[in-house]
């Protein structure tokens, strides 16, 4: 039978990977203080679609209930935890998640996640907390090679405002902005007659690297105390990266958000070895105001199939035969403990193209045993 697009059956040491992948995460995210959360895989699409978290319906898989109303399975774990999170004690702060996502609008339907929520906790504490989760959980999955990228959605939105554009013609700006289209960016925004705007987010969209970025747009910027605090807020995070011994640290000015909760400081993970996102989230304060919480929120989540692939493969324990019979069978079983840390299969007849290291028909082991003895 053939699997529907997008789908994909899964063997081997991709598997392993990825359950290796998974029980590290569990092991950082807990000894930091985080408390596990899991909401159900099937949700109702408004949770996704609605004004504060925006999400299109056509990226999700779907379909209608039998009250007529549409449910799908759980295209995003942030907007689902939110949901959550709002009736639990606020006592407990940090919480963290490990599961699949589904949407459409990808190479697979299904991707597997990692990832960590902060509430209800001071701004600047929340962002650390999640970036240095990200190190520590890199780094014990033994994974040096990569780059932490910062950006601000202030800084696009309070370019926005003086534009005046109508709602889809914003969305435009926005995702040529994110497509880092000079052209189009350029053609928006000055038909506006806000020519000086219109240059500014045009220079913005090369407007990434380190430090040296934030000291240049804090003199362009002097006279905007808003985009300088942005500035300086970017930079503090910085100087905390850099004091805990992480190097490859940038900024993107010209980062959009791509999604309506996002509401301040943004960051991403790359892989350096091959480009690929390996971690994503940032602030988004705005999500609760669905519920009519006035809560602060910071989080991301670890692409779990990117981390899976990059890593090395696991070391080779010796695979082991035992040839045993019906009659034997048990005997076979019980010398496995003599084979610790092997892998260890009982088979009655060795099977064509076999990959074993050793293979030991059981009454040499038995008689290997006795002589031990």
């Amino acid at each position: 039978m053939f699997l529907p697009a997008g789908s994909q059956d899964q063997i081997g040491q991709k598997l392993d990977n990825q359950a290796k992948v998974n029980q590290i995460f569990r092991k950082v995210v807990r000894n930091r203080n985080f408390k596990a959360i899991e909401t159900p895989v099937i949700e109702y699409a408004n949770t996704f679609t609605n004004e504060h978290v925006g999400m299109e319906l056509r990226t999700m898989l779907k379909w209608f209930n039998r009250e007529g109303e549409i449910e799908v399975l759980r295209p995003d774990w942030t907007t689902a935890i939110a949901r959550a999170l709002v009736k639990q004690h606020p006592a407990q702060l940090k919480w963290f998640y490990q599961g699949s996502v589904f949407r459409n609008d990808k190479d697979g339907t299904e991707s597997r996640q990692a990832g960590i929520e902060i509430i209800r906790t001071d701004v600047f504490l929340g962002e650390l907390e999640s970036l240095f989760t990200a190190v520590t959980y890199l780094k014990a999955l033994n994974s040096d090679d990569y780059l932490i990228e910062l950006g601000h959605t202030g800084i696009f939105e309070a370019l926005l405002e003086t534009l005046e554009l109508a709602d889809s013609e914003e969305e435009t700006l926005r995702q040529a902005m994110y497509d880092k289209r000079k052209d189009l960016v350029y053609q928006i925004a000055s038909k506006t007659g806000q020519e000086k705007i219109a240059e500014q987010l045009t220079t913005l969209i090369n407007a990434y690297g380190g430090k040296e970025i934030l000291t240049e747009y804090r003199e362009l910027w002097s006279n905007q105390p808003q985009l300088v605090e942005i500035l300086d807020h970017l930079n503090k995070l910085i100087d905390a990266m850099e004091a805990l011994g992480v190097e490859n640290v940038i900024v993107d000015l010209g980062k959009v958000k791509e999604l309506p909760y996002y509401s301040g400081t943004m960051f991403r993970g790359y892989l350096q070895q091959n480009g690929q996102t390996c971690f994503s989230g940032g602030c988004y304060d705005k999500l609760y105001e669905q519920f009519n919480e006035n809560i602060s929120a910071v989080g991301l989540a670890f692409d779990v199939d990117v981390l899976a692939e990059s890593m090395n493969a696991t070391e080779q324990k010796e695979r082991i035969c035992i040839l045993a019979t019906e009659e034997t069978h048990v005997q076979a079983e019980q010398l496995r403990e003599d084979f610790e840390d092997k892998i260890v299969d009982i088979q009655y007849q060795l099977p064509d193209n076999h990959h074993y290291d050793r293979i030991i028909p059981v009454e040499d082991a038995t008689k290997e045993k006795a002589v031990d003895k």
